[in-house]
């Protein structure tokens, strides 16, 4: 049966749903007559989940790729810029214990490895006891933005362009709602409130369709009745409607590796309307998880994620409360529940999943919305042209897939691997038992060279090896390079690597405005549009 794919039917809206399903639209003209028929079915009654508030640089791409406009979006979504993560006390719980996981490439990545460069300069004295400068900030002139509050463009600036590589932090709810104005006055798609009620397989198909024995056919709703299609796509959240429920598809856990499983989120108003917003997320450790703190520009997003193993809701209270000061009593505490996992598969017949139907894991690098930007992008450029392609596309989708989720998983756990903090949760996550094999094995790699692109098989990567070097060398990671031969013209260009950086630095720092002086040039000039 070769029947033709006209109509992608997604079930669930959110960020999951809207950008899925404007991703499809946009690249196949569903505002046309012969374009493609992208439906979208949400319930009124099922709240947005509305906690990620973290991004990736790739939702720029994922915007200009919508037609959006970043002044608007800037907005109306009470964004501001992410130049990376800042992880404090981590290490060894100290107040001076942090690092930065930036957004920018160390200098000359991919010509030479600075790393080793840096590793033997930490092993010469300093004169006059001079501070020895961290990781990032020798390699990158990112840290040194961040440190100072500066945001990573000026005003003058075309929308999406940069000094410093950026992503987003955004109001997630209001962000919902903006993709769905914007897909559906733009894009063309057909939106319907209603309650899926049943799910119509081809095992009982009465309809005349001849579809491929045990695909969807179609899905009946309380008050539009069937809505029928080629492709079904679950975006239904942590209850997967039709990829879980329909298909029995297993949920595989990882919380024998990532022991998160609670969080306690609270949103923080600023002390006054003129208050630094910070140019990064800032991740803080606590005796048992650790706490997350985006600044949007009209709020904060404060939040303590914790294993319930390794402390009482109580206790964890107790914690974001002293991290939240005096406002905290007057503020609406949310428990969520996390189930860190994904699904065994994530397209079956002709479902595919996106979202937390599809899996989930602790926000710690803002994995959530770039799993969905991926998947949508992906089923939008490789959409079956007909059922007969349907099943190989399916199996390159599962394939990459289950591969960004392992190396999402690698790459979280490696965070608390490297600590020396001694509380429980940490002195746990340290045991080899909990580590997967996969990274064992390239910490025995890394302890005689740096990460590298060539550690990674696929280009289906989520985090570049840079970003295992910020890591791993902001935790005090040591490596043996006296195997390693390095001539003097490495050690001439790493120097001047090492120079160019602190120019850089210096510029930036002369030049680029604070994040929430030109927030408020974009609310009262706008970018110019490109």
């Amino acid at each position: 049966m070769n029947k033709l794919t006209k109509t992608v039917v997604i079930v669930g809206g959110g960020i999951a749903g809207w950008l899925t399903a404007g991703r499809l639209a946009a690249k196949h003209k569903s505002n046309t007559e012969q374009g493609l028929k992208v439906i979208l079915i949400e319930s009124a009654n099922i709240p947005a989940v509305g906690v990620g508030e973290g991004t990736w640089p790739t939702m720029r791409s994922t915007l200009k790729a919508l037609g959006i406009s970043e002044t608007d979006f800037i907005r109306e979504c009470d964004a501001s810029f992410k130049q990376g993560a800042k992880f404090a006390k981590w290490f060894d719980g100290t107040e001076d214990d942090f690092y930065y996981h930036p957004l920018v490439l160390p200098q000359g990545f991919g010509k030479t490895d600075l790393a080793a460069h840096w590793l033997a300069k930490q092993a010469q004295p300093t004169q006059n006891n001079e501070p020895i400068n961290s990781f990032s900030n020798d390699v990158c002139f990112q840290e040194a933005i961040c440190e100072r509050g500066l945001a990573p463009k000026t005003i003058r600036h075309a929308e999406f362009a940069d000094v410093a590589n950026y992503a987003y932090h955004l109001d997630s709810v209001k962000f919902g709602l903006f993709l769905q104005k914007h897909c559906q006055k733009k894009l063309g798609i057909t939106h319907i409130i209603d309650d899926v009620i049943a799910i119509n397989s081809a095992d009982n198909d009465t309809t005349g369709n001849n579809a491929e024995k045990g695909d969807i056919i179609s899905v009946s709703t309380q008050n539009h009745g069937d809505i029928t299609g080629e492709l079904f796509v679950d975006c239904t959240g942590f209850s997967s409607l039709l990829l879980g429920k329909h298909y029995q598809v297993p949920f595989k856990k990882c919380d024998d590796i990532l022991f998160i499983d609670t969080a306690l989120a609270v949103q923080v108003p600023y002390n006054s309307e003129d208050s630094p917003i910070a140019s990064h997320t800032i991740s803080t450790g606590q005796q048992a998880g650790w706490i997350w703190d985006i600044g949007l520009q009209h709020r904060r997003g404060v939040g303590y994620v914790y294993s319930s193993k390794h402390s009482t809701e109580a206790e964890a209270r107790a914690v974001l409360a002293d991290y939240v000061g005096d406002k905290f009593s007057s503020l609406n505490v949310r428990k969520i529940p996390i189930i860190s996992g994904h699904r065994e598969i994530f397209w079956q017949n002709n479902c595919v999943a996106v979202g937390l139907s599809a899996g989930f894991l602790e926000p710690l690098e803002a994995s959530a919305l770039v799993m969905v930007e991926l998947a949508a992008q992906m089923i939008s450029e490789q959409l079956p042209a007909s059922r007969v392609v349907m099943d190989i596309v399916a199996k390159r989708f599962n394939e990459t897939a289950l591969y960004r989720w392992d190396r999402i998983i690698d790459f979280l756990k490696l965070h608390y691997i490297l600590s020396e903090r001694t509380e429980p949760f940490w002195t746990d996550n340290r045991d080899a038992k909990t580590i997967p094999q996969s990274l064992q094995d390239l910490m025995t790699e890394w302890q005689y060279r740096a990460p590298a692109d060539h550690d990674f098989t696929s280009n289906n990567e989520v985090f570049p090896a840079a970003s295992y070097q910020y890591v791993l060398y902001g935790m005090g990671f040591k490596s043996d390079y006296c195997h390693t031969p390095y001539t003097l013209d490495d050690r001439e260009f790493a120097n001047s690597q090492f120079m160019k950086n602190k120019v850089l630095i210096d510029k930036a720092l002369s030049s680029l405005p604070n994040n929430r002086e030109l927030l408020e040039k974009i609310k009262t000039y706008g970018f110019s549009r490109i």
